[in-house]
């Protein structure tokens, strides 16, 4: 804490001043009352000041809210010596103040409040950072976001497009007749996606619970119950690692539509992303990390036909054969002995596309890897699922949604043995499945990485307020 400013705080409150004020009343905020500039008329404004200028018993400074920064002056024959003295001696940048006064523009034209009176509404004990210098100071950016925020227009540009990225998302679903719905965070089992879960222990119940990894099986269920078009906007949460395109808790959108199928959910994902470029940006294009993004071009292209042109690998081979294989092709394994899931993870994280002028979605993936996925009617080894590849970012991740209950249970205690993990099959979920679920495609697209594509950021702790970071020292 800065020992002038505590001393200043003392000399306030002597001065019988109340540093911390409840309210002040704005005329407007800061922009509209800029773009609503009238030579002379009476106006009220809030904020922090950011900067200060003294020119002998007059000042400028720039007071700065949410929406922008307006300059305000100050002199001693308006408000009065007392009151000039006072701000001079105890006010100081960072300071968050509430003025009156008129507008006039200066020699330079610029929109500027002569100040008749001021009140102390913050006294800021910690002087304001002058500015970042790049990544020596990345962890400080993210462990105090406030701070970040007040110095860097860039990233309060970001949280602003995220938030109406998220508006516009609601509106596009809303418009077509989804219900945005919720479903627990707690869960008894935690399903719907592959990731190690959170856990936690309810003590009123004496039950362990997780933390969900995702909203799949709830929305599903609500299908199963008669509603037909569902989304939820939801954070779920995965007990893996921290990288630039990964994060502990995240943001996703899911949507679950009967009657459809994963043919349908594309014609839809696609329809959404050029929306919220359109809203959003005013273009259908896309910058990301210097590569131009063409939302006018939209390709597919096969990862059975990927497999076999990279590694000549076929889904009806085993996995000793694919591990030969790919030993041929000069892979290196960290082991030898690999399920067919991580052999498969492996190998999508050599082929699936890391960078390309247009998205892409990728199909045809091999049954194995989609649990909840209908299989192809042509070939039970491939399922109806794609995964939607942007500047090579995984966004989005779709398909037609398995509704046979007895070859549900088939798949999970599949899935259960292969892990080698002594949890037992969500019998609900398939108890529900017996009920009946109509057919459906459903959807689920990474927020935090839509917005990292739309803001330019080449990690995904650039677009969550607060990160998880390792603890400090």
């Amino acid at each position: 804490m800065d020992e002038i400013r505590r001393k200043k705080l003392e000399a306030i409150r002597k001065a019988g001043i109340c540093p911390y004020l409840r309210k002040f009343t704005n005329s407007s905020d800061i922009k509209e009352l800029v773009d609503n500039f009238q030579e002379g008329k009476e106006v009220q404004a809030a904020g922090r000041i950011v900067a200060m200028r003294r020119h002998g018993k007059s000042l400028f400074a720039d007071l700065k809210g949410q929406s922008g920064k307006i300059q305000f002056y100050l002199k001693a024959d308006t408000v009065g010596k007392e009151n000039f003295e006072f701000f001079l001696n105890n006010i100081d940048t960072g300071d968050i103040i509430g003025l009156k006064g008129r507008f006039f523009k200066t020699r330079t034209q610029e929109p500027t409040i002569e100040v008749a009176g001021f009140n102390l509404l913050t006294k800021s004990l910690r002087p304001l950072p002058e500015k970042w210098h790049g990544l020596k100071d990345v962890e400080i950016r993210f462990r105090r976001r406030y701070l970040d925020l007040l110095a860097n227009e860039k990233a309060k540009h970001i949280f602003i497009l995220r938030s109406r990225m998220i508006t516009k998302i609601r509106q596009f679903l809303d418009t077509r007749g989804y219900l945005e719905l919720e479903t627990p965070m707690l869960q008894e089992k935690p399903g719907g996606a592959t990731g190690q879960p959170f856990k936690t222990h309810h003590q009123a119940l004496d039950t362990d619970l997780f933390l969900r990894i995702a909203p799949e099986l709830y929305l599903k269920r609500l299908l199963v119950g008669g509603f037909e078009k569902v989304y939820e906007i939801n954070r779920s949460f995965r007990n893996e690692g921290i990288s630039t395109r990964h994060n502990p808790e995240f943001t996703m959108l899911e949507a679950y539509s009967a009657y459809a199928d994963y043919e349908d959910v594309m014609k839809l994902t696609q329809e959404l992303i050029i929306f919220l470029a359109e809203e959003l940006l005013q273009k259908k294009e896309l910058i990301y990390q210097g590569q131009s993004i063409d939302l006018g071009r939209w390709e597919r292209c096969s990862f059975q036909e990927l497999m076999e042109k990279n590694f000549n690998i076929h889904p009806q081979e085993s996995e000793a054969v694919w591990i030969a294989k790919l030993k041929q092709k000069g892979v290196k394994l960290e082991k030898e002995k690999l399920s067919r899931t991580q052999i498969l993870n492996i190998i999508a994280d050599l082929i699936f596309p890391e960078a390309g002028k247009h998205p892409v979605f990728v199909t045809d993936l091999y049954t194995e890897l989609c649990p909840l996925a209908r299989t192809k009617k042509e070939n039970p080894l491939l399922t109806e699922r794609f995964e939607l590849f942007m500047g090579g970012l995984e966004i989005g991740n779709a398909y037609s949604e398995l509704n046979d209950p007895e070859e549900q249970r088939r798949r999970f205690s599949e899935q259960l043995a292969e892990k080698g993990q002594k949890q037992t099959i969500d019998e609900d979920y398939v108890q529900a499945l017996e009920y009946g679920m109509p057919p459906a495609g459903g959807l689920g697209i990474g927020i935090d990485r839509l917005v990292m594509l739309f803001t330019d950021s080449p990690s995904i702790r650039e677009v969550i307020l607060f990160p998880q970071l390792k603890p400090e020292k």
